[in-house]
């Protein structure tokens, strides 16, 4: 299958291309974006004592690569039909990882307001999903792979030892708004930032609800940089992803002037231009909460 980065789209668009993959008879998606190649399968170093989840590692052009087993980490049933499997190698939260599946099928140009958030009745705390979409009378799950990671190698995640490194500051008094579709990661963003002393945050869990909030503030008739000083968004969010967020508030009248730190495990030098085009003030990625803290300390003294 070809995932030539040429069929990435504009940004702001909210739209994305996932690819399409099977685990038993069950369909998932991935960020096209985070798709670095898909292989057949290679011959698998097994390592003593590893997660139950990491199948071993391989060797791809000169790089070791753990391999993650994604019917395992989901608890499905292995694979009955190996000649079919295939390995996607990925890249996110400056590393690179490859899953192994059942089949790649096909690629598809979606918009973030098809994808759902999935409902609590059937997600459960520790569930791998972020999100359901309907396509062609079928469903198509999208899977939380930073947290599949972050589940194998807690240290991978975002780290409040980091934020202790940087030593008291007074930050009480700065209000901050953050779009993050993850419950783990608003939990550990809330953690953090708090340790690094900002008492005022408002979490919304996609981007359409943020701008619904800031718009309501400017409806009401207040003063929208007395409630919020800064914006932190991620990416990949359900309903409307963080480009679209910060293009839309960058193109607001009386928005503009907001700084926007878009924070996602997607920020990588090839893909940097695209908060770059829709205006953010800075780019930081997942899990860099130090420099993430560092930034935000720039924009609002």
């Amino acid at each position: 299958m070809d995932t030539n980065k040429g069929i990435l789209l504009e940004s702001g668009t909210n739209e994305l291309e996932i690819v399409e993959f099977t685990i038993g008879n069950n369909k998932f998606g991935i960020n096209v974006i985070k798709v670095k190649e898909i292989i057949n399968p290679v011959a698998i170093t097994q390592i003593p004592h590893a997660h139950p989840t990491v199948e071993g590692i391989i060797e791809l052009r000169g790089e070791v690569l753990p391999v993650v087993d994604v019917a395992t980490a989901l608890g499905f049933p292995k694979s009955t039909n190996p000649v079919q499997d295939k390995f996607i190698v990925a890249e996110f939260n400056k590393q690179k990882v490859v899953f192994h599946v059942h089949t790649v099928t096909q690629i598809h140009r979606i918009s973030w307001d098809q994808i759902e958030k999935p409902s609590e009745m059937y997600q459960g705390a520790d569930s791998q999903v972020i999100g359901v979409v309907k396509l062609h009378g079928d469903m198509v799950l999208l899977l939380d792979f930073e947290k599949i990671v972050v589940e194998i190698n807690p240290e991978s995640g975002i780290n409040v030892q980091q934020i202790k490194k940087l030593g008291e500051r007074e930050r009480s008094t700065k209000r901050l708004l953050v779009a993050e579709d993850s419950p783990l990661l608003r939990k550990l963003l809330s953690d953090t930032l708090s340790e690094a002393g900002f008492q005022q945050v408002e979490f919304f869990e996609n981007g359409r609800d943020a701008l619904n909030y800031l718009e309501s503030l400017l409806d009401s008739g207040r003063n929208v940089t007395e409630a919020v000083q800064l914006v932190i968004t991620d990416i990949e969010m359900p309903q409307m992803d963080g480009h679209h967020l910060t293009k839309r508030i960058k193109e607001h009248a009386q928005l503009s002037k907001l700084p926007v730190i878009i924070f996602s495990s997607l920020i990588t030098e090839d893909l940097r231009h695209k908060g770059q085009m829709v205006g953010a003030n800075g780019q930081v990625s997942k899990p860099e909460i130090a420099e993430l803290v560092l930034l935000i300390d720039e924009l609002i003294l």
